[in-house]
């Protein structure tokens, strides 16, 4: 499911064939309706070899939201780092996402469901491992202060993150 590093040794085959099933899935069924028996059935092995990678399935899916998020951030970073005032650099950011979905569109399902599952009786795992992208945007907008869209506002990080995301995700997730 997207631009996974090629592994070498069998262990890490396994394991990536694993994480790329568990994405598939994730994304279409969600995290309650999928099964590790599903998992393993994709790939082609026994539920036994899922618990040699991964404890429990809550830790398949946190290896899931890494891998999805991480390669998410780093797209989004390099973006967001770069010289210049922040108007043309949210755009690349918002560019970004469009090309990280566009090469890994389980991205945005996995993103949808995620929210739509959070509720009283289950933190959402995406609280998690977005927290790293929140930091992100927190320091991008403290080392801009001299930006004039910066100047005369405050602007909240998770109101930029959410327009970056917005503009992107929800709109190719209907897709």
């Amino acid at each position: 499911m997207g631009n996974l590093p090629t592994p070498t040794s069998r262990a890490q085959r396994t394991r990536g064939a694993i994480l790329a099933a568990a994405e598939g899935l994730f994304a279409e069924r969600g995290f309650d309706a999928t099964r590790l028996e599903d998992v393993a059935e994709r790939v082609g092995i026994r539920r036994a070899s899922i618990v040699y990678y991964f404890r429990d399935k809550t830790e398949l899916y946190d290896a899931v939201l890494e891998s999805v998020l991480g390669d998410l951030l780093a797209r989004t970073e390099a973006a967001l780092t770069v010289p210049g005032p922040l108007g043309p650099r949210v755009e690349a950011a918002v560019s970004a996402w469009v090309d990280c979905i566009g090469t890994r569109p389980t991205l945005a399902r996995l993103l949808l469901r995620e929210v739509a599952a959070a509720g009283p009786a289950r933190e959402p795992a995406l609280l998690r491992h977005t927290r790293p992208f929140f930091e992100m945007i927190g320091r991008v907008i403290a080392s801009r202060r001299d930006d004039p869209l910066l100047a005369d506002a405050s602007i909240d990080p998770m109101l930029l993150a959410s327009t970056i995301a917005g503009g992107s995700v929800f709109y190719l997730a209907a897709i």
